[in-house]
């Protein structure tokens, strides 16, 4: 195993590309005909902040450090986690997924499912968006129907690609029709609701100048810098506790920590550096640290349509170049834990029985050998041409940063020509979806369930940054989606690892940690995996 210098840098990004979940609670909503009712969204808990709050409440906002910039405000064109996080704040979904991700009500109070491929949602009355326009069915049928709509370039367009139509009944109930069964539909149904009054008008407004029907509403935003909410008096489920809540943007990692210590935040969380979650971990005093198992991956992901990459040998090949366990325990510092595929192990489908190629030099040599490149005094060539790669991954992330740098010296042991190419995480993403790369290394989260993870991510016309297409895979995630059967999609996705453990477009590294760190100053905050801000309506800021 060789050994690498610590990471000297400290911030990180990690780009959601499965999207998104929310984060709250209420009563569980049974399958096939589903109704509950909340007169206030309930706070969901796998872990929370606790503590008196006999202490006199803070006249300020919430200070959330974060290591990225929001891209948009518009919850049908999110692209990463601060997005994510900043719109479940301003905005409803017609559902909360509570801490077992199950779908309970929001700004649906009940919901029936007459046949496999109809559902109807009765809408809360009363609820208002912040500009005091009343919400209504309309509002419902335009969102989906803008994020299905080819023409808005929604990147979460392929989750919603079975909703054949949205139909307003009256103005408090809203039928969704689907092209065929659909088993993941009410998970994904949390999406922020949109004013139709305001985006139909002006198609990029909410983009800078969000209005929902949420907790907070949004005040200002200096780009790069800070995002101000404030709390939503006339919220339907009654005014937030805290005055708002102000999303602070701290790219560096160590830099966020020192600002938690000083008291300028009151919480952050992953990604982190591993020196950082040492530290705090052990400041009980005064700050509240967990640690749980997240809902992403991080991963490298390779062009199939490049010349040298096309080749699954050479894939193959590259793949067993990656020595995983160093990465993971001397840049990773054991924080996230080594992937075997591309099966998360919260998913039920999950199995250690199917492996991706592992660390394994001389099985490379084989495969490059078999595709036709020789191994001479410059290194691998093939028809006089030598064998080149160019690693990619963005600026934000010293972990990835460092872990390109490392592949490279391996590579170029190896006799392949590597080099690296970093840049800031909007140019590295324009590169990967214009397919201008070979190699990159990014993360995925909030990734719920399989089809949330997966569907995009492979399916041909997806999201797809490799640019893989697979019918066999293509017809396991159509079938694995539509069916009702558990048994039934736990052998589809098993059936689709094997064949991406084989194809290699993706070879994972890891699966992610994910921690965060909270001043005791903030109570009630409930900690959760994906990193969802809505439970800070409930909660309370002590001291001055």
């Amino acid at each position: 195993m060789a050994r690498l210098r610590r990471p000297l840098a400290a911030f990180s990004l990690v780009a959601i590309l499965g999207l998104l979940a929310a984060a709250c609670g209420g009563s569980t909503a049974s399958s096939g005909t589903a109704s509950a009712s909340a007169s206030a969204p309930a706070a969901t808990a796998s872990a929370s902040t606790s503590g008196s709050t006999s202490a006199a409440a803070a006249n300020r906002p919430v200070r959330v450090g974060m290591d990225v910039d929001a891209g948009t405000l518009d919850p049908r064109l999110m692209t990463d986690t601060t997005a994510y996080r900043v719109t479940a704040l301003i905005y409803d979904g017609l559902v909360l997924l509570d801490d077992k991700l199950q779908p309970q009500p929001d700004l649906a109070t009940s919901w029936d499912a007459p046949n496999p491929t109809t559902y109807v949602f009765h809408l809360r009355q009363g609820v208002k968006f912040q500009d005091g326009t009343p919400l209504t069915a309309d509002d419902v049928v335009y969102t989906y129907t803008t994020i299905t709509d080819p023409a808005l370039k929604s990147p979460m367009r392929a989750l919603y690609a079975p909703i054949k139509s949205v139909v307003a009944i009256d103005p408090n109930t809203v039928q969704f029709n689907l092209s065929k069964p659909y088993a993941p539909l009410l998970q994904y149904l949390d999406l922020g609701i949109v004013p139709k009054h305001i985006a139909s008008t002006d198609a990029t407004s909410l983009a800078q100048h969000p209005v929902g029907t949420g907790p907070f509403t949004f005040q200002s935003w200096a780009k790069n810098s800070k995002i101000e909410l404030v709390a939503n008096k006339d919220y339907w489920g009654g005014a937030p506790t805290v005055p708002g809540v102000e999303i602070d943007v701290i790219p560096d990692n160590s830099a966020r920590a020192a600002a938690l210590e000083a008291g300028n935040v009151d919480l952050i969380m992953s990604p982190m550096s591993s020196d950082d979650i040492t530290r705090l971990q052990g400041e009980s005093s005064r700050i509240t640290a967990t640690t749980m198992a997240g809902l992403g991956e991080t991963f490298f992901t390779m062009n199939t349509k490049d010349p040298i990459l096309s080749d699954v040998r050479v894939r193959q090949a590259v793949a067993h170049l990656i020595d995983q366990q160093t990465i993971i325990t001397q840049i990773y510092k054991g924080v996230d834990k080594p992937a075997v595929s591309i099966l998360l192990p919260s998913w039920t489908a999950y199995t250690d029985t199917i492996k991706q190629p592992a660390y394994d030099p001389a099985a490379a040599t084989q495969l490059l050998q078999q595709a036709g490149w020789t191994k001479g005094s410059s290194g691998w060539a093939k028809g006089g041409q030598p064998l080149k790669l160019v690693l990619q991954t963005h600026t934000e992330d010293p972990n990835r940063v460092q872990t390109i740098e490392f592949l490279q010296n391996q590579f170029q042991g190896f006799g392949i020509q590597a080099t690296v190419k970093t840049s800031d995480f909007a140019s590295f993403l324009a590169d990967l979806l214009a397919g201008r790369y070979q190699f990159g290394m990014l993360g995925g989260l909030n990734w719920i369930n399989p089809d949330r993870g997966l569907y995009n991510s492979f399916h041909t016309g997806g999201t797809n940054f490799s640019f893989y297409s697979n019918p066999q895979v293509d017809q396991l995630l159509d079938d694995a989606r539509s069916s009702s059967d558990a048994a039934q999609q736990t052998k589809d996705y098993q059936q689709f690892a094997t064949i991406l453990s084989q194809d290699v477009p993706y070879e994972v590294l890891s699966y992610q940690g994910y921690q965060a760190f909270v001043g005791n100053s903030l109570q009630g905050y409930v900690v959760n995996p994906r990193g969802n801000l809505r439970s800070l309506a409930q909660a309370h800021l002590t001291g001055s």
